[in-house]
């Protein structure tokens, strides 16, 4: 992730955190007070995950995303989102073309992981 460095990742995340508020779709799974610890828990992680930061293992332990994010229901449409937003920060930090191209589908990858929910309702739903 040379391409991106450490800057580009928390620029990245900062932009992601600016749209989520007003946002129909992820502003409300998010709980009031907690956008700015949202913001850290995801620039340590996409650090550990992209740049091999430990930050994020020695704050909160391994990763565990689809426990920590049960709570929440996670759809193809939140899915989506989450990666539009994302793509979105991704143009507003300025991330160079050939990492933008990697790191959607890094992010479509993690994303779709954390579905809990098939496209027509329910719950506990595991994607393939």
């Amino acid at each position: 992730m040379e391409k991106v460095g450490r800057d580009g990742i928390e620029r990245m995340v900062k932009h992601f955190y600016k749209r989520v508020p007003g946002d129909s779709i992820l502003g409300p799974m998010y709980p009031e007070g907690d956008l700015v610890g949202a913001e850290e828990r995801l620039r340590d992680f996409l650090l550990f995950r992209l740049a091999g930061d430990e930050t994020y293992t020695q704050k909160r332990g391994h990763p565990r995303l689809r426990a920590r994010h049960m709570p929440f229901q996670i759809g193809i449409r939140e899915r989506d989102r989450w990666v539009e937003l994302m793509d979105a920060a991704m143009d507003d930090a300025d991330i160079v073309e050939d990492a933008k191209a990697m790191l959607h589908d890094f992010f479509l990858q993690v994303a779709d992981f954390l579905r809990n929910m098939p496209e027509g309702g329910g719950v506990n739903f595991r994607p393939r």
